[in-house]
């Protein structure tokens, strides 16, 4: 959406009631629908004069310590003298600062140029970013923070069997000038949405306080947030419906495409922390499990073992010779075996591996498993035109 299609068609007064909140119309006088934001256009990027490299992290909350946490699992600690400071140090890293700021400022820092990297929810770089080209993700799927921004009615009363967005835009009851009233925080996809969808007759409002409460004090009739288990919604007689879903986030690695072609050194910063995301990411819930096989040759054992579905591994088994002596004599009849399997598929893979004559089965846990290249570092250089 255009920011030129963003100003206000409607105006009046509003009923008061228990939230704060900031009133966002979405209407049609014609064929064309009218939508009136809170904020205005986010300024251009810029790279500021600076030598170190700053990284943004969330402040509060959980998305803080899974972040923390995930960075720690990658050896790269974060290092902060005190609490209370917004300013930390990876000891890995040189020459990188860790700022800790409100997700949503992390986007408007990145945007502003006042930071070159963050880690974010894909929620909040959508909502913030408004498809500004300067932000580019880094890494889309980090594993975290996993949630979906729906929208979400009541079970009761005129939306007992609507079931679908389609059915919910057909209802009659929505006109310009009773419009469907949707409670959100997400002021720019909410229009948005509403608008690609053909609601035409829309009211926006964002409340400071729980989005699930608002349909039953009857100032909202739906309400636009994000889902994680679905469980709140249920204890508040609400429901998701079909087409509702406006986009499934995570936790993603975002940076400035100005601060990674022209500052110094962050395009090398950015290349070691996704390797390490990746290398660490790529090695969770997969085991090593070595194995001693009785043998004629490397290439027999070998061939037993790929008649296995679960013991391929990776890239295949690696099969080396084990030496011992027999009779004063040093002999190679048994061969080691190692194989890298899921977790999931574990118990299956060692069943297998005994089945063609393995023994002394041996499993322990991955710690990272590093490619050649990986391949969001080859995306990321073609994004860059690098």
């Amino acid at each position: 959406m255009s920011m030129s299609m963003l100003q206000p068609c409607l105006s009046g007064t509003t009923p008061s009631f228990p939230f704060k909140r900031t009133v966002l119309v979405c209407c049609a006088t014609s064929q064309q629908s009218h939508v009136a934001l809170v904020n205005g256009p986010v300024l251009d990027a810029r790279v500021p004069q600076r030598t170190e490299i700053r990284f943004g992290l969330p402040s509060k909350g959980r998305m803080a310590s899974d972040t923390l946490d995930l960075l720690k699992d990658c050896q790269l600690s974060v290092k902060q003298v005190n609490p209370r400071q917004y300013v930390a140090q990876i000891s890995q890293l040189a020459n990188l600062e860790v700022w800790f700021q409100r997700p949503k400022d992390i986007v408007r820092k990145l945007v502003s140029g006042d930071l070159d990297l963050g880690i974010v929810g894909f929620d909040t770089v959508s909502e913030y970013g408004q498809g500004n080209e300067d932000l580019i993700l880094v890494h889309d799927a980090l594993e975290y923070g996993d949630c979906h921004l729906s929208l979400a009615i009541p079970k009761y009363g005129i939306f007992e069997n609507i079931n679908s967005l389609k059915e919910l835009a057909q209802m009659p009851q929505w006109t310009a000038e009773k419009p469907l009233r949707v409670a959100t925080g997400f002021t720019y996809l909410g229009p948005k949405f509403m608008k690609e969808n053909g609601l035409k007759h829309v009211t926006f409002s964002t409340a400071d306080g729980a989005l699930e409460a608002a349909p039953a004090m009857g100032i909202a009739d739906a309400i636009l947030d994000l889902v994680s288990s679905g469980t709140t919604l249920k204890e508040n007689n609400l429901k998701e419906i079909e087409g509702g879903i406006v986009l499934e986030s995570q936790a993603v690695l975002v940076a400035s495409r100005k601060a990674l072609i022209q500052r110094k050194g962050a395009l090398d910063i950015t290349h070691e922390i996704l390797e390490r995301l990746e290398a660490h990411l790529r090695a969770v819930g997969q085991f090593t499990v070595t194995a001693n096989m009785r043998g004629s040759s490397a290439e027999e054992v070998a061939e037993r073992i790929l008649s296995q579905p679960s013991l391929s591994g990776l890239q295949g088994p690696t099969v080396s010779p084990v030496f011992r002596k027999c009779d004063g004599k040093v002999v190679s009849d048994y061969f080691a075996i190692v194989i890298c399997v899921p977790k999931k598929a574990l118990y299956k893979s060692v069943q297998q591996l005994r089945a063609v004559g393995g023994s002394g089965v041996l499993v322990s846990p991955l710690t990272y498993i590093f490619d050649e290249e990986t391949p969001r570092w080859r995306e990321l250089l073609r994004k860059l035109g690098l």
